[in-house]
């Protein structure tokens, strides 16, 4: 190679320099008659160190150093770095995304050797427990769940529905979990729905495992008596951490349980469809009185019936005889 087209060793060339040298060094190899690349490996030797440099950072040389690369094949492999770098980033920012919200949860995690004083109330009168009840839905701000076994009746429910009716219009996120016994209460059912109309999720369970309230997951009250709804004591335990763990329980019972009443085409007008008849049989079903009884009050045979039923549970969108009472208590259809 030429002086003139050589750049001084010792010396990074100049981005102008390279590109000269290049150019040159490709059109001496194609001029050459050599065709087992001895040409172009002799080129390349006689090359400073600098250069070959300046070349193998620009991917206009292979791995190996010994044959030129032309542009458009030093770009497709310079553009394949650069993706292959970019999902390696993008896999290692998501890991260090994830690892920060490890460590962010174990900040807001109960300690198990920190000792913290829990305030805590007991009271064994219910009424005295509703006041205070009042008082702490009056302070919720942003959610409240509640676990119900049983309902208390028409009076108290009527009486306490105001207030869950204004959480509701605040925009509190309310969640109720009952079970499938308390909703053959019709006042219960009644309650239910009117929450359900207010926008609170209501969900049934075969059971649920406790008889409490959680406000903000901050407040506890859980009730402690012998009684399906804690009659005999109630327990209020002021704690974030202690709350954080009632809320566990409760989201896994919420998560295995079903909405409740899920309305179907013209369910919530069904007993405006009812025959007199039809009122008649689902009274006396409401009763426990059997199917030979029935048909004998009605003076039409078991086939008719049957009809009769099968029917009724069509109107009510249900899908069994239960259903159908549950849905017809839930309406208000019988007494």
């Amino acid at each position: 190679m030429h002086a003139a087209q050589e750049p001084e060793r010792g010396r990074r060339p100049a981005g102008a320099e390279a590109r000269e040298a290049y150019l040159a060094l490709v059109e001496r190899i194609a001029s050459s008659e050599a065709r087992d690349g001895a040409a172009a490996r002799e080129e390349l030797g006689a090359l400073p160190a600098e250069l070959l440099r300046w070349l193998t950072d620009r991917r206009l040389l292979d791995a190996g150093g010994e044959r030129l690369r032309p542009p458009e094949r030093a770009l497709r492999h310079i553009v394949m770095e650069h993706r292959r770098r970019l999902h390696e980033t993008v896999a290692e920012l998501g890991r260090d995304a994830q690892a920060m919200e490890d460590v962010l949860s174990l900040l807001t995690a109960p300690r198990l050797d920190a000792r913290e004083a829990v305030e805590t109330e007991y009271f064994t009168d219910r009424e005295r427990t509703r006041e205070r009840l009042q008082e702490l839905d009056a302070l919720s701000r942003e959610e409240f769940l509640a676990m119900r076994n049983s309902f208390p009746d028409a009076r108290v429910l009527e009486a306490s529905l105001a207030g869950d009716l204004r959480m509701a219009a605040d925009g509190i996120r309310m969640r109720v979990l009952t079970s499938q016994q308390a909703l053959r209460a019709q006042a219960a059912a009644r309650y239910l729905d009117a929450l359900a109309d207010a926008g609170a999720e209501v969900r049934v369970a075969a059971t649920v495992p406790l008889h409490m309230n959680i406000v903000d997951r901050a407040v506890v009250v859980v009730g402690s008596g012998p009684g399906p709804q804690g009659e005999g004591g109630d327990v209020i335990l002021h704690s974030t951490p202690v709350a954080q763990c009632f809320v566990r329980v409760f989201t896994h019972a919420w998560d295995l349980a079903r909405p409740h009443a899920e309305r179907r085409a013209g369910r919530g007008s069904a007993g405006c469809g009812l025959s007199a008849q039809e009122r008649e049989v689902l009274t006396l079903m409401a009763t426990g009185a059997k199917d030979e009884t029935i048909a004998r009050r009605l003076a039409c045979s078991d086939r008719t019936l049957r009809r009769l039923m099968n029917q009724i549970m069509e109107k009510l969108g249900a899908s069994s005889r239960f259903e159908a009472g549950v849905t017809a208590a839930r309406l208000g259809l019988v007494n």
